[in-house]
């Protein structure tokens, strides 16, 4: 607890192989490719994950969805979470263990740069207490710079999920891109060189509220105190603990498994390993094992619960509403708005005009322009449709005029239409009114169309806007309908 009191006990993990140990190489190679290689994969011109924090746009397996969409967000992190509560009541903290990347890259990476440079673990402990003679200052200097180059290869692979990974990795980032690239460059670099496992012990939430997780049917690593109790050399006949505390030299949290169930366990078998290569010279059995409180005291241990139905209900409702929402998202947005100001012009020639502001958000992943044509459906016989043809590029907004006249005589009440965009294989419409001259006019009228129910209003859009031209207006008569 340096951190809070200056009196650190350094841990000094002792290299162990094993099962386990081969597991852990496995995964953080797994974790190296996603983070080095996805954020370059491309669908359709377009990432394969990003969540572009500038433009606020997610790009998901050809998908693209922007800030109006905050359903999806919302549900991805509830099913994430759940995902996690559900794998703990299971596993334990078989993630922390084997998937976090704290863990993966303390293990895999600066414990083994740390061996390379300074040593084995008994070489590293009389180092530390050593004064600083050259050879302390030179190797302790390689390590931390090895330390640095990880922490900004690991930062900018992380910043590949929020900002385009081709701008990352050639440094092409403002201001605020260069601040966070440094801070978590920062943060990545001390975590190596110094928090190691108080990251786990005193930051991380996740130790804290496991507890509410978990229960006594739980996976988590045990000792197997029945059998290896009393300790000593004398045990190495009955297959007991010959108290060679190898367990705890190969701990990279620096506790004593022997001594219970403890918050500091990340799961992540090393001590499993240590036990059973002792253990199998001596023909017996490891006394360091994956098992459950349930299993230990003798009662049968049951998968399904009330804690894990529970779990696996709403990750299921929350999988199954992301699932929902993401086949019906629409590769367009559409949005009618009427012009402010104008309920209703009559013009010269017999007709009442009504005038709208058509908004059209492309969010298909294919590049270059697209086509897309406006009608508007509803409208009496003799009706006039004005409207511009819309071409937009791949996660651009345009506002094009749309003017609709109707012959006056059957333009007294408000008439219901509904505007459709049409565009390749795909047609996405809105329902709005018609105002005419015989129509009511309350003073609080709202003026404004509910929108498609595949997409909300947002005043400020993450996304490039630029207006079409607009069509030649029909010359209204001296009175104008005002709202």
């Amino acid at each position: 607890m340096a951190v809070f009191h200056g009196n650190r006990a350094w841990v000094y993990p002792l290299k162990v192989k094993g099962r386990f140990s081969g597991w852990h190489r496995w995964s953080s190679l797994a974790l190296l490719l996603f983070l080095l290689v996805v954020p370059w994969l491309r669908w359709d011109g377009k990432p394969v994950f990003l969540l572009e924090i500038t433009t606020r746009t997610f790009f998901l397996l050809g998908s693209i969805f922007t800030a109006t969409d905050g359903i999806l967000i919302l549900l991805t992190l509830l099913s994430a979470a759940f995902m996690l509560f559900f794998f703990t009541s299971l596993f334990g903290r078989l993630w922390c263990g084997y998937f976090c990347p704290q863990s993966v890259f303390m293990l895999n990476l600066a414990f083994p740069v740390e061996e390379w440079i300074e040593g084995e673990r008994g070489q590293r402990m009389r180092r530390n207490q050593g004064p600083w003679v050259w050879d302390k200052i030179w190797r302790k200097g390689l390590k931390w710079s090895i330390y640095a180059v990880l922490g900004l290869i690991i930062s900018m692979s992380f910043m590949g999920f929020f900002v385009n990974a081709h701008d990352v990795w050639t440094f092409n980032l403002g201001t605020t891109g260069f601040f966070f690239l440094g801070l978590f460059s920062a943060l990545w670099f001390l975590d190596m060189a110094w928090y190691r496992e108080q990251t786990c012990n005193y930051i991380c939430p996740y130790a804290r509220f496991q507890g509410a997780l978990t229960d006594d049917e739980s996976l988590v690593i045990a000792y197997e105190t029945v059998r290896g109790e009393p300790r000593g050399k004398a045990a190495k006949e009955r297959g007991g603990c010959i108290d060679c505390k190898r367990c705890v030299a190969v701990c990279p949290q620096g506790i004593d498994i022997r001594d219970g169930y403890q918050l500091e366990c990340i799961a992540c078998g090393l001590c499993i390993d240590a036990c059973t290569d002792v253990m199998e010279r001596l023909g017996h059995p490891t006394l360091v094992k994956y098992t459950t409180i349930a299993a230990d005291e003798g009662r049968v241990v049951h998968w399904i619960r009330p804690r894990t139905i529970a779990y696996s209900t709403l990750l299921t409702l929350l999988v199954g509403g992301f699932t929902y929402v993401f086949s019906h998202h629409a590769a367009i947005e559409v949005l009618v708005d009427r012009v402010p100001g104008m309920l209703f012009i009559e013009d010269q020639d017999g007709f009442v005009r009504n005038m709208y502001m058509v908004k059209v958000l492309d969010r298909t992943a294919a590049a270059g322009e697209h086509d897309y044509d406006v009608t508007v459906d509803g409208l009496p016989e003799g009706s006039q449709v004005l409207a511009t043809k819309i071409s937009v590029n791949s996660t651009e907004q345009v506002s094009v005029p749309l003017i609709v006249r109707v012959p006056r005589a059957v333009a007294d009440e408000t008439i219901k239409v509904r505007v459709t965009v049409h565009g390749p294989h795909i047609d996405v419409g809105q329902d709005t009114t018609f105002k005419g001259p015989g129509v009511e006019i309350e003073h609080h009228e709202e003026h404004e169309a509910p929108r498609h129910e595949a997409a909300e209003h947002g005043d400020d859009k993450p996304v490039e806007n630029r207006t079409a031209p607009a069509i030649p207006a029909v010359a209204p008569t001296e009175h104008e309908g005002e709202q």
